[in-house]
C-alpha cells in the first residue's frame, strides 16, 4: 500500500481551465465580446483517463468519472494516483458518460442525479452543460441553454479527446469556450434540451475546444 508521501511522490495533477479565449473564465459577472456572451453556467463530464506513450496505453484510471464545474474550483483538479517512473506523451479521456454506464441507470458519486445532471433512465446522462445570455438570443431574457447527452445508437453524442503532452506532473488543459461561439449561430441555433442529431453535432464541436498548455 502507498503512503501518503509516496502516493504524492507518483500523483499525477489534471488542471481544468476554463477560458473565454484568453480571460479566465467567470461567471454571470462578466460577458465577452461585442455580442455580450455572458455564461452563468458551465458543467462537463470527463471520464475513461487514460494516459500513452506514443500509441501504446501506459496507464488508465479505474471508475473514471469526474464532473467538472466553473463554479466549484475544486472539481477542475483531478490527481491520477499514477507510478512514479510512469513515462507517457498523451492523455486520452472522453467527454461524457459511455453508453454502458448510462444503462446501468443513476449512480453515486459525481453521477448522482442530484448534482442535476441527468435527465431520465431513458436519455441517460447530460454529458455537458453550457447556459448563459446574449443580446443575439430572441428568446426570454436573451438566454441560451445546450445540454447535450444521449448514448442510444445515432444519437451517442460520447466524444473522446487525444491530447499531447510534454508535463509528466502537472498536465494543464484549457477549455476555451469561446471557440464554440465562433462555430454556431446563435441568433439561430440557442437551445438543445434533450438527445438527437444536433446534440451529437454540437458535441462533436465541443471536443474541438480542448487544448494542452504548456
Amino acid at each position: 500500500m502507498l503512503s501518503i508521501t509516496s502516493y504524492a511522490q507518483s500523483a499525477t495533477k489534471i488542471s481544468f481551465n476554463p477560458v473565454f479565449g484568453k480571460p479566465v473564465l467567470h461567471l454571470d459577472d462578466s460577458c465577452y465580446t461585442t455580442d455580450s456572451i455572458c455564461i452563468s453556467n458551465f458543467k462537463c463530464y470527463i471520464s475513461a483517463i487514460k494516459l500513452l506513450q506514443n500509441d501504446s496505453l501506459v496507464w488508465e484510471e479505474k471508475n473514471s468519472f469526474h464532473l467538472l464545474d466553473a463554479a466549484n474550483e475544486k472539481s477542475l483538479y483531478i490527481l491520477l494516483n499514477t507510478h512514479s517512473n510512469l513515462k507517457y506523451n498523451k492523455i486520452k479521456f472522453n467527454i461524457g458518460i459511455d453508453s454502458a454506464t448510462n444503462v446501468s441507470g443513476a449512480m453515486g458519486g459525481d453521477l448522482d442525479p442530484t448534482k442535476g445532471m441527468y435527465w431520465t433512465w431513458q436519455s441517460g446522462y447530460i454529458n455537458m452543460k453550457l447556459e448563459g445570455k446574449s443580446k443575439l438570443c430572441k428568446t426570454r431574457n436573451n438566454e441560451f441553454q445546450f445540454h447535450l447527452g444521449g448514448y442510444q445508437n445515432a444519437d451517442n453524442a460520447l466524444q473522446t479527446v487525444l491530447l499531447n503532452v510534454t508535463d509528466n506532473k502537472e498536465i494543464v488543459i484549457a477549455i476555451d469556450l469561446q471557440k464554440i461561439f465562433t462555430v454556431i449561430d446563435l441568433a439561430k441555433h440557442n437551445q438543445i434540451m434533450s438527445p438527437g442529431k444536433e446534440a451529437v453535432l454540437f458535441a462533436e464541436k465541443f471536443s474541438k475546444i480542448f487544448s494542452v498548455q504548456q
